[in-house]
């Protein structure tokens, strides 16, 4: 899922921190690993887990729209033993089992937190998230903020840029069906409701937010919406003023950071484990 609204901010220091990133990637041992395909919750779940069993904090990946876990393979390779990468593959992607239900962010959320509770990684959690991904990671860091130590959006959906189902063009909605997988399709009907329901729970500190922005070649990215995009001004300036204080990076790449330039989501990364651990506080469940 394309994000219409690369927001034109940069950091001065970012590009000599993705150079140290990649030099200390280079050197550093990788941990091999291969997806596995467990029974959670009575459904198959296919996901990696890579770096030292005990590491801490665990890094928590979730992929946009289409994508599979494979995408955050060198990104993973870049962190090498610094820390415990998960990633993994929604219902209804790879060899992950397709579920019945509404493909909310609460349901793509909790389906991510038995993963975890199942493979026994404990926050705090850097929550890294791709595109529609991000959405998702956005909802799990409001949610459950005690759990969260930072949250990395790299070129994310963020709340209300995508129309309600009912205002898409009538191409879109019969182009939808008929081009996208099932488990995309069903996503892309919840993509505002779940944006609404993150708006309406309590904002998550956003000093502890980076974000990544794609512009390629120096120029402003748009995109190709179909329509199903709110792309109004008014839109804009809403979706700017969401984090006001996160790290906001513009990126020289395509929508795909992660496998065009890996070493600068490895950076931003970095940045989010620099934050200070959280006050413990009670885990809640709903």
């Amino acid at each position: 899922m394309r994000n219409p609204h690369p927001l034109p901010l940069s950091s001065r220091s970012f590009r000599s921190l993705a150079t140290l990133t990649l030099g200390l990637a280079l050197t550093a041992a990788t941990l091999a690993a291969s997806p596995t395909v467990d029974t959670v919750q009575g459904r198959r779940v296919e996901s990696l887990t890579a770096g030292p069993a005990a590491g801490s904090p665990v890094i928590v990946f979730e992929n946009g729209a289409r994508m599979t876990l494979d995408t955050w393979s060198r990104v993973i390779q870049q962190l090498g033993p610094e820390a415990t990468a998960l990633a993994h593959n929604r219902a209804g992607y790879g060899q992950s089992e397709a579920v019945d239900g509404a493909r909310t962010g609460e349901a793509v959320v909790e389906e991510l937190r038995a993963l975890l509770a199942a493979k026994q990684l404990k926050p705090p959690y850097i929550l890294v998230g791709h595109s529609l991904g991000g959405l998702y990671m956005q909802w799990f860091a409001r949610r459950y903020p005690q759990e969260v130590q930072g949250l990395v959006l790299v070129d994310a959906v963020y709340p209300r840029i995508t129309k309600k189902p009912e205002d898409f063009p009538w191409y879109a909605r019969v182009g939808k069906r008929m081009l996208m997988p099932r488990a995309v399709s069903d996503e892309v009907d919840h993509i505002h409701a779940t944006g609404e329901a993150i708006l309406a729970m309590p904002a998550f500190d956003d000093s502890r937010v980076v974000q990544l922005f794609n512009v390629p070649k120096g120029k402003t990215a748009v995109g190709v919406s179909f329509g199903m995009f709110d792309e109004s001004p008014e839109t804009r300036a809403f979706v700017k003023q969401l984090y006001p204080r996160a790290r906001k990076h513009v990126v020289d790449s395509d929508h795909q950071v992660q496998t065009d330039k890996p070493e600068l989501v490895a950076a931003a990364i970095r940045e989010a484990m620099a934050f200070l651990p959280q006050a413990r506080l009670p885990v809640t469940d709903k």
